[in-house]
């Protein structure tokens, strides 16, 4: 059986936008942890260090699972592990419990990241999974810019425990909407037989593949230059530059809606230009972007060079990000799930490894931020460029993916 040639676009972009959300919506809510359970700043933290570390190992659980038994059933356990575990997060008697909770919230939710691009590679190829991706971007990386804001909102009505609530109900309403709307996408006969042998053999091909590879490590850079804004602008801008907590809070917001209308873009230009062109036009923007931001700090130039300069490193990931997914998934199609699970686990293990290095300068000041952020673009133009070669022809890229059989041979 053919897979559907069309799926619910909004709800796979709901899905990849979870986990980010997971993250980010109760960001604000930090300082009121802090408050109620002490253990100081660090103990807090480890709350979004616990759920970064489940959503990587989620989604190595995830992928290779969905290659084995198809896309809905591994989806609709992880929604529902997510709903309750979420749920539980809202009654947590202390940090450390709340810590265990979160790993196991970030594995269940890090299905919907893996498993989206997954759908997206058994339905689509080529330039038109290119497209697809661009919509997914246009919510999955505008999530983690704008949910602090939508965090900070919630808790004009609610304490800390009322954003996990709010989370849990976005989950109960995915998984319905799952398994209502969303048909599996994968037939049987091309899954993925065998166990961990086969799981690691069909890994170790794709890792030791140079366009597979090359393309993961410029998802992840650039996703490490985002993460390293996310977590470090707020210090930059409003210590550094004396924005209020209200200016800072619109120009993160404007940011995220530069993100999706270059996401847009890419959907409207991809078909033309090819996602290769597209994706190393974004890294030249972002490394000159960066440079610029470099100098800035140096000569020590005001908000009116640094503001246009960052939205525009911050929003051209709207073209680095759906189209580095594409050329990396298009490598991938007899193991979409393991191939989603590696591209989204370097994602965040890089960024996880890139940001904190912004902590090391002076805090409150521009140029720690700039450096890091030029240096992991240009670690993702590197990669996107020169490790990843050049694209095969177009042939290659947008021919539908068989109906063929497994790419590693089943262990017995």
């Amino acid at each position: 059986m053919s897979p559907p040639r069309s799926a619910p676009i909004l709800l796979l972009g709901a899905l990849s936008a979870m986990a980010p959300l997971s993250l980010d919506l109760y960001l604000p809510a930090l300082p009121d942890l802090e408050a109620e359970f002490g253990g100081g700043q660090s103990a807090i933290q480890l709350t979004l260090t616990a759920a970064a570390v489940g959503l990587a190992a989620g989604q190595l659980v995830a992928g290779p699972l969905s290659d084995r038994f198809g896309r809905r059933g591994p989806l609709l356990l992880g929604l529902a592990a997510y709903t309750v575990s979420t749920l539980l997060s809202a009654f947590a008697p202390a940090v450390w419990v709340l810590v265990v909770i979160r790993v196991l919230e970030g594995m269940a939710g890090a299905s919907g990241i893996v498993l989206a691009r997954a759908v997206v590679r058994d339905i689509w190829s080529g330039t038109e999974a290119a497209r697809v991706y661009a919509l997914l971007a246009s919510v999955s990386t505008a999530a983690p810019v704008l949910a602090p804001v939508l965090g900070g909102q919630l808790l004009r009505v609610t304490e800390w425990r009322g954003i996990f609530v709010a989370l849990s109900l976005i989950g109960l309403v995915l998984f319905l909407t799952t398994l209502r709307t969303l048909p599996e996408s994968l037939p049987p006969e091309r899954r993925v037989p065998g166990g961990l042998r086969t799981t690691l053999a069909n890994a170790r091909q794709l890792l030791t593949d140079r366009r597979f590879l090359g393309f993961v490590l410029t998802q992840g850079f650039g996703f490490g230059a985002l993460f390293t804004y996310i977590s470090t602008s707020s210090f930059t801008l409003q210590d550094g530059y004396g924005l209020s907590a209200q200016q800072f809070s619109l120009v993160f917001a404007l940011n995220g809606v530069g993100i999706m209308l270059a996401a847009q873009l890419s959907r409207l230009l991809v078909r033309r230009t090819g996602p290769r062109l597209l994706l190393v036009t974004g890294l030249s923007v972002q490394v000159a972007g960066t440079a610029v931001l470099v100098g800035a700090a140096v000569a020590g130039a005001g908000l009116p060079v640094v503001l246009p300069t960052l939205c525009l490193v911050v929003a051209v990931a709207g073209l680095v990000f759906p189209n580095a997914t594409a050329l990396a998934m298009s490598g991938a199609a007899r193991s979409a799930g393991t191939g989603s699970a590696l591209l989204g686990t370097g994602q965040f293990a890089i960024a996880a490894a890139v940001s904190p290095l912004a902590g090391l300068g002076e805090a409150g000041t521009l140029l720690p931020m700039a450096v890091v952020m030029l240096g992991s673009v240009t670690v993702a133009w590197l990669a996107g460029t020169v490790l990843a070669g050049r694209t095969p022809p177009a042939g290659a890229l947008t021919a539908a993916v068989p109906d063929a059989a497994p790419s590693a041979t089943p262990s017995a």
